[in-house]
């Protein structure tokens, strides 16, 4: 089966991207979403955590997602770090997704995907794209949080003008309807190339 990878930057919409695509019956693997449950759920990833980023990381068995976001947003290094233990544990679990999945191809959603080298292991990617007002007006309407918290984790991924280098189809992902049929048009063309 083909490996669609698919990313962009905090904010940019690959949710909503994920969602068109998975209309076409398109399995879909959000890798932020297999992360947290892995980070929550795998012993052997969870005592890794706990020896890097100390005993807080953990409350009552779950990640304690604000205070590692303190920890690694302010500090590349660990953050770094972080991701060398988070990552493998994800592909991992995706190697063996995508052997029960069928169809012409499937989707591996990741925020950080070329930043990771995971499009090494993709038979295409695609790349969605917002201007960055917008990509603060989704996130400041989506989550508890502030637009410097929102900056410093946009300035731990790469930038559009970055990741386009490596793309082999984008997105820009403001009008709905415009989106939709951007979707269509590469769910076309990977049918066609699958």
């Amino acid at each position: 089966m083909k490996i669609v990878g698919l990313t962009g930057g905090i904010g940019s919409g690959k949710s909503t991207v994920a969602k068109f695509f998975s209309e076409f019956d398109i399995p879909i693997f959000i890798a932020d979403t297999e992360a947290k449950k892995l980070m929550n759920e795998d012993a052997n990833l969870k005592a890794s955590l706990t020896e890097l980023l100390g005993k807080k990381a953990y409350s009552e068995g779950k990640l304690n997602r604000k205070y590692v976001a303190g920890l690694v947003f302010d500090n590349k290094e660990l953050l770094s770090k972080m991701n060398a233990l988070v990552h493998p544990a994800v592909r991992n679990h995706f190697k063996k997704w995508v052997r029960e999945q069928s169809g012409p191809y499937c989707i591996y959603e990741a925020a950080i995907l070329f930043e990771t080298g995971g499009e090494e292991e993709c038979d295409a990617t695609i790349l969605v794209t917002a201007p960055k007002e917008v990509r603060i007006a989704r996130i400041l309407k989506r989550d508890n949080t502030t637009i410097p918290e929102i900056e410093a984790r946009m300035a731990n991924q790469w930038s559009d003008d970055d990741k386009r280098k490596l793309a082999h189809f984008t997105i820009e992902n403001i009008d709905l309807e415009d989106t939709r049929k951007q979707v269509r048009k590469i769910h076309k063309n990977l049918c066609e190339i699958a």
